[in-house]
């Protein structure tokens, strides 16, 4: 008595004046900020304040701010959150794990800090990512944040910027490669799988060759997925059957070019492949619908340092007989005429307005996706790619970008956000028990979100519904993942009712007791 004013406060009004100092911020940074310091005050006013503004804040707790926030992570650190697995005390990872305490963990995001969106090594600061997806994990599929864990693995960072700051608070030391690397992360995955052994773990930002030789590793050991690759596949495939829908071109039928041949391109590239062969394709026909370019340009059979995720997409060379120019974008565009173009290349401004117009010459409605973020990585703007294009193009962004009003038609930009899959995948995973991550879920995950939108044929409509619905669409998500864990046999948990009472049964809304 007397420590509280006297009146009793709803949750309410409790988010009417979070919300309100949330809005005098001045800066996407200042906001993240508040939102971070909310979240270790008062966790269920942030959830809920996040799920009653799912749209606006997304890009504030997540991209693209969070890659700014990953960066300053040192400078903006105000109190512990996650685990710092720390190469220096390796030997005590069964420890550290115990520190949680009797929390029972069932999702934990796990990051070594390598390839921090399009903006690479950030070291220990990479544990804004963990921290950010876990987030969303909550808002948006409804796990019970007291269940998730963020997880970071300190083996040192090759950014020297960070090395010489004195601020930093990571391990100072270059980054490990090879067999030490290699044997650090066995022993904390095999310590992680003893302390939890239902746990769901997302990979995320490993950086090339590192995040496909962990998924190659252990995807057949533990439940796990690395987001970069197959969750982008998922949602970017699930954009690309909602454009299908609306040009009325058949996935199968589609000539498709990827700019960036990393884990993203190769895990979007091998989503595609494995849709066609599903609807009715032979894989070798599939693979030769999709053209990938690397620095060098088109990856094709005689191409050098071509690693063996990227190999499968090589053209060969002698179906490129009558090939005219070179093997850069301008000249795949011309030989292939391509009416899907993909960008995760991280190169600001790839898509030339050449290059959009020459692809718009050849196809009646060309879809273009930049999806590189942040956001001044975005290979083309929307407001631009319209442009030139007269507004025919179908576009999805990776970046969050405001309505373009081009010729009196206001056209919604679609963001082919992770945060449409992920969270659902989780959800679904959870509530089966599963065993296993299989291509047939993510498969199924890109199928629900590339219907989720009824109305994708008029002009300027988006190809995914709106963000703030993203709550209800991770519900049928999960619902999707875990009747194929059942069909596939990899579900823990006996189904005595309905997959969808099992699911509902797991989400967790947040509110006081």
């Amino acid at each position: 008595m007397g420590l509280l004013p006297y009146s009793e406060e709803t949750m309410e009004a409790q988010i009417q004046r979070a919300y309100r100092a949330y809005q005098n911020k001045h800066s996407a940074m200042e906001q993240h900020i508040y939102l971070r310091q909310l979240q270790n005050f008062n966790e269920e006013l942030y959830f809920r304040l996040i799920i009653d503004h799912a749209a606006e804040m997304l890009p504030i707790i997540y991209t693209p701010t969070v890659g700014e926030a990953c960066q300053y992570f040192s400078e903006i650190y105000r109190k512990p959150q996650g685990l710092f697995l720390n190469y220096p005390e390796r030997q005590y990872i069964d420890q550290i794990l115990d520190n949680v305490g009797d929390a029972n963990v069932e999702v934990i995001v796990i990051t070594d800090g390598e390839a921090i969106l399009g903006i690479g090594d950030q070291g220990v600061g990479g544990m804004g990512i963990p921290i950010g997806k876990l987030s969303l994990y909550s808002a948006l599929g409804g796990i019970d944040p007291e269940n998730t864990l963020p997880i970071v693995l300190d083996v040192g960072t090759d950014n020297q910027a960070l090395l010489h700051d004195p601020l930093y608070l990571g391990w100072r030391h270059e980054r490990l490669r090879g067999q030490e690397y290699e044997d650090f992360v066995e022993l904390a995955l095999a310590c992680i799988d003893r302390k939890w052994p239902d746990a769901v773990i997302q990979f995320e930002d490993f950086g090339m060759p590192n995040s496909q030789n962990l998924l190659a590793r252990y995807i057949d050991r533990l439940c796990c997925f690395n987001d970069d690759i197959q969750g982008t596949a998922a949602v970017t495939l699930g954009c690309l059957i909602a454009a299908c829908r609306a040009t009325q071109v058949p996935l199968t039928e589609s000539n498709i070019v990827i700019v960036g041949a990393g884990a993203a391109g190769t895990g979007i590239a091998s989503g595609l492949v494995f849709a066609m062969t599903q609807a009715g394709l032979d894989y070798e026909s599939a693979c030769r619908n999709i053209y990938m370019l690397n620095r060098d340009g088109l990856i094709h059979s005689a191409s050098e340092h071509v690693l063996k995720s990227q190999r499968s997409f090589a053209q060969d060379l002698s179906e490129l007989s009558d090939w005219k120019g070179d093997y850069q974008l301008s000249d795949i565009i011309e030989n292939v005429k391509p009416n899907v173009l993909i960008g995760v290349s991280g190169q600001s401004g790839m898509f030339s307005k050449e290059l959009v117009t020459q692809m718009a010459s050849h196809v009646k409605r060309p879809c273009i996706f930049p999806l590189s973020n942040p956001t001044q990585k975005a290979e083309a703007y929307p407001m631009d790619v319209i442009q030139w294009t007269d507004g025919r193009a179908v576009v999805a962004t990776g970046s969050p970008f405001v309505p373009v009003q081009y010729n009196g038609t206001n056209y919604t930009i679609a963001q082919c956000n992770n945060a449409y899959a992920f969270p659902g995948i989780g959800l679904g995973l959870l509530a089966i028990k599963a065993k296993r991550v299989t291509n047939e879920m993510f498969n199924a995950v890109a199928n629900v979100i590339g219907n989720a939108e009824p109305d994708v044929h008029t002009p300027g409509n988006s190809l995914l519904p709106p963000l703030s619905g993203i709550r209800s669409l991770s519900r049928d998500i999960a619902v999707a993942v875990a009747n194929v864990a059942l069909e596939q046999g990899l579900n823990k948990t006996q189904v005595e009712t309905s997959v969808e009472d099992l699911v509902d049964a797991k989400i967790w809304n947040p509110g006081y007791c």
